[in-house]
């Protein structure tokens, strides 16, 4: 199946069109949107990246960039931003950079720009072939460390709550969550019995994440049967090895 990219544009047709043409080319399918919510909303799950063709609309559609925001974090959405110097520094006061994929500045040639866009097709779709990992922590600084550490690698996506995650694998079953033992309202430990507890979900390998690593706090996380544990103490690449090593074996080795 052919990769589809979401166009969003407000009155530029001229060079989207150019751009649309290029793309098809090269097989690509486009679709083109008004930066209106509810027409992305209707595309957003047939569309495997988003690229937003920015102009002067963009400096009033605060709604839109946080929408934008939203899905491009905790979805698995690739976000590329096509624009002016100015326009790119209004969208980045809402949307940061961290979640967009790639900027391109105008003026662009547009054989270099479509060249630039196939390489990113190709590394989403090489992306989205590996393993999903559903990221659950209400610690924002460490969520955001740990999406950028397995990104690379694995589709991510990131929720910052236990009905969140829960509300997640109703629709999604990804292989593997990895689940903050300590958060608010909702613990861990609750999630997890949720979890099990629905036939749909229960097969899902749960991972728990902790900062306790006395043997006290660790030998009560584990009486609760999760598939492992990982300390949030650990290194990038202690981290990183942990979860390929459970994937390749489907056992864990617990951190020590």
């Amino acid at each position: 199946m052919a990769s589809k990219i979401m166009i969003i544009n407000h009155g530029g047709a001229f060079m989207t069109d150019a751009l649309e043409t290029s793309l098809h080319k090269c097989g690509i399918v486009t679709v083109s949107v008004e930066p209106v919510i509810e027409k992305i909303e209707h595309e957003k799950d047939d569309s495997d990246m988003i690229i937003l063709f920015a102009g002067d609309y963009v400096f009033d559609m605060t709604d839109v960039l946080v929408y934008l925001k939203d899905l491009c974090t905790g979805d698995e959405k690739a976000l590329c931003v096509i624009g002016y110097s100015k326009e790119i520094a209004a969208i980045e006061e809402t949307v940061p950079k961290s979640v967009v994929t790639h900027e391109f500045l105008r003026p662009f040639e547009m054989k270099t720009l479509t060249e630039q866009l196939q390489k990113i097709v190709a590394a989403e779709e090489e992306r989205r072939k590996g393993k999903h990992i559903l990221l659950v922590d209400d610690d924002l600084t460490f969520l955001k460390m740990m999406q950028a550490w397995l990104s690379m690698k694995y589709r991510i996506t990131a929720v910052r709550s236990g009905m969140q995650a829960i509300t997640y694998i109703a629709n999604h079953t990804p292989d593997l969550i990895l689940l903050d033992y300590d958060m608010p309202v909702i613990q861990g430990p609750q999630i997890l019995e949720m979890i099990k507890s629905e036939a749909g979900s229960s097969r899902i390998p749960v991972i728990f994440l902790t900062g306790k690593s006395d043997k006290e706090s660790v030998m009560n996380v584990m009486k609760l049967h999760p598939d492992g544990y990982l300390l949030k103490t650990m290194t990038k690449e202690q981290i990183a090895e942990a979860i390929s090593d459970f994937f390749t074996t489907k056992k864990w080795k617990n951190a020590n």
